[in-house]
């Protein structure tokens, strides 16, 4: 079997599927990528049993069809080193043994068996369920809810993106029950209702590859497994099983105080002042009252405290609420908006965050907090 292949093309596959490589492979043959040949195009598989990852591309010159597995690192490294040339990969089939020929040199490698790479899943067809998304929703949907998935062992359908479609709107809902993101695309829809729970390393994995779309994403998945189909890459996974919790039951409806300020302004004042927050805790205090609210924290065992005031709109009684540091910045800094709405109820109750001015008229953002104990 040979082939030619430009040394940054295979470079740039290489590195955009190593990702659905694990760094504790379950099985010696998972530290490998898959090369296939076939009908004069290469397909290159990476998988760590939960996730596969397949890229396609056009060699030249080629002789013949077949299968290797190669050591991913030491082909990494190799190609790393080289300045944009074409390379000849020789390979014997019986014996595994591969030549990659540069203009100087010849670089050999001992690969492993085709046939011990763990075969591609197949779905359920009489449980299949197939949508077709822009790939830029997709890639909105993960990039907003991503970040708020959990790493629970106990709940695992807490450590993925719940994904739901109707006639209406396509919805991604991601929480650690510290914060909640509901993201909503009403120019996404099916005729057909229906849910999965992505795993956060596949939507990871997605959220990587997703910026170099332009076309659908074709979407296909059973009751365990899911098929994204790009037009460079192809990822097969395993869902998450199980039922998603009723996320609208914790969301609150009446909420009387409402704070419009700038985000970045109360985003640079907490992380400021959660200097001087307890690092057990990371407890900092908003303080609102009329137009003005106070940003403070305080750490007694170590005698220090901070505190800074900033201007705002509010309508409301006078409150004094508390939330994590790291939690209310990892909200500010996966939104767009410019301004941003408070909505309060009183300090033991969740707040609600939202967008002042929409990036996108079709979509839908909410944001929830809960508080912690003053």
């Amino acid at each position: 079997m040979k082939f030619i292949v430009s040394s940054k093309e295979l470079l740039s596959h290489l590195q955009s599927v190593s990702k659905a490589i694990s760094g504790r492979a379950m099985l010696p043959i998972l530290d490998h990528f898959l090369f296939e040949l076939k009908d004069d195009e290469l397909s290159i598989t990476a998988s760590d049993l939960e996730s596969t990852l397949i890229t396609k591309m056009t060699p030249e010159n080629i002789e013949g069809d077949g299968g290797i597995a190669l050591e991913a690192k030491r082909l990494l490294d190799i190609l790393r080193e080289f300045p944009e040339q074409p390379l000849t990969f020789e390979i014997d089939l019986e014996t595994l043994s591969t030549d990659i020929l540069s203009e100087n040199g010849k670089f050999s490698v001992v690969g492993a068996p085709a046939d011990e790479f763990p075969k591609v899943i197949e779905l359920d067809s009489e449980n299949l369920t197939s949508i077709k998304i822009e790939a830029h929703i997709l890639e909105s949907g993960i990039i907003k809810t991503v970040f708020a998935t959990a790493n629970d062992e106990l709940r695992p359908v807490m450590n993925g993106i719940f994904i739901a479609i109707n006639e209406e709107n396509m919805t991604f809902v991601a929480s650690d029950s510290h914060k909640l993101v509901k993201y909503q695309r009403l120019d996404a829809k099916s005729d057909k209702e229906s849910s999965f729970i992505l795993p956060k390393k596949p939507a990871t994995l997605l959220k990587s590859i997703l910026s170099r779309e332009d076309d659908e994403v074709s979407i296909e998945f059973d009751e365990t497994n899911a098929v994204f189909t790009m037009s460079g890459h192809k990822l097969i996974c395993r869902l998450t099983e199980g039922k998603y919790p009723n996320y609208e039951s914790v969301i609150p409806i009446d909420n009387p105080n409402k704070l419009v300020m700038n985000r970045r302004e109360l985003y640079n004042a907490i992380k400021r002042v959660s200097v001087f927050s307890n690092q057990a805790s990371n407890l900092i205090k908003l303080h609102i009252i009329g137009e003005q609210i106070t940003v403070s924290a305080q750490d007694i065992d170590f005698s220090i405290s901070a505190y800074e005031r900033l201007s705002c709109q509010y309508e409301g009684e006078e409150l004094e609420i508390g939330f994590k540091s790291v939690f209310l910045n990892e909200i500010f800094s996966n939104m767009n908006s410019e301004d941003i709405i408070f909505e309060l109820s009183d300090p033991t109750k969740a707040a609600i965050i939202i967008p002042f001015d929409k990036d996108i008229d079709d979509e839908e953002e909410l944001m929830l907090i809960m508080p912690m104990t003053l």
